[in-house]
């Protein structure tokens, strides 16, 4: 998986926001459309995507959307 390749996945949750807005740095709790929708949204589209087990948690503790990469990412290298 490559965060460009995450940053994909995850802009595609949004209905309204253009996607070129949404980059490795976007704080995306601070994104207009962010809701409690789309946060379970990144939880079963990782899931999904990377059969990873991420948790509500991991979106608090989080700011970015590479930060989201990099928990994702090493949840993937404890599974191995």
């Amino acid at each position: 998986m490559d965060l460009e390749q995450f940053i994909e996945n995850f802009a595609e949750l949004f209905d309204e926001t253009d996607s070129d807005t949404i980059t490795a740095t976007t704080r995306f709790k601070d994104l207009e459309e962010w809701s409690s929708l789309v946060a379970l949204s990144v939880i079963a589209m990782i899931d999904e995507e990377y059969d990873v087990e991420f948790r509500g948690d991991d979106i608090r503790n989080s700011s970015t959307v590479e930060d989201l990469y990099h928990i994702a990412m090493a949840r993937m290298e404890e599974e191995e």
